[in-house]
């Protein structure tokens, strides 16, 4: 993880980019943490970043999870049996 501030962001932000597609990047403002700077590897990975930001996502998840420990639902060959997949 780097930490780099705005101003420094600002200046040069394609490289910024770059940088993050390895690695987090902190962006700070008088030494405070005011943002994180993610790079994507893939152009789709956008939308299962912005999922997992998602509270509702999140418990939905847990809530799937949960059901599966208690022996509720099928699994991944019932379900392309099911649906001749």
């Amino acid at each position: 993880m780097k930490q780099v501030s705005i101003e420094q962001v600002s200046q040069d932000l394609p490289g910024y980019l770059q940088v993050a597609e390895k690695d987090y990047i902190v962006i700070t403002r008088e030494g405070v943490a005011i943002g994180i700077l993610i790079g994507l590897e893939d152009s789709e990975d956008w939308w299962e970043e912005l999922l997992l930001q998602n509270p509702q996502f999140l418990k939905r998840i847990d809530k799937a999870r949960s059901s599966l420990r208690q022996g509720k639902g099928i699994s991944l060959e019932e379900m392309r049996k099911k649906y001749e997949l």
